[in-house]
């Protein structure tokens, strides 16, 4: 999922859960197909780490830079990182819908409908609420 910094989702593409996160990284970042052409820099977790990844992307979007958002090793408890509470944020408010709170869809692209009508959804009561 391509999240904004206002907790917005961009892009998101829902595939089977054994495919893993670098992966599925790669295959969001590939179907763009330049809608975000103003794309410069890419915020990720440490499962994003490593030139897999890295040259994945350089492949599909040779502009972007990409960071990788790390837990500091010294820190004690909960921490909040740079960048990444905005997507853990916007996570959290998409699992407030109750049809996005289990993973019960047959097919992906069910899935992927009832994750964008959720996004509209904030979209809409932020946009409602000024």
């Amino acid at each position: 999922m391509l999240v904004d910094t206002l907790g917005l989702m961009l892009h998101a593409v829902v595939h089977s859960a054994g495919l893993q996160d670098r992966d599925g990284g790669v295959l969001v970042m590939a179907t763009l197909f330049g809608m975000f052409p103003f794309l410069r820099k890419l915020y990720a977790d440490a499962g994003y780490q490593g030139p897999k990844f890295q040259a994945a992307l350089k492949r599909v979007l040779r502009q972007v830079q990409i960071q990788i958002v790390r837990r500091s090793d010294t820190a004690q408890g909960f921490a909040v990182l740079p960048r990444r509470w905005i997507v853990e944020r916007t996570i959290a408010w998409l699992n407030r819908c109750r049809r996005l709170a289990k993973d019960w869809e047959n097919l992906n692209r069910t899935a992927l409908a009832f994750l964008r009508l959720a996004s509209i959804r904030l979209m809409m009561r932020r946009l409602c609420q000024h």
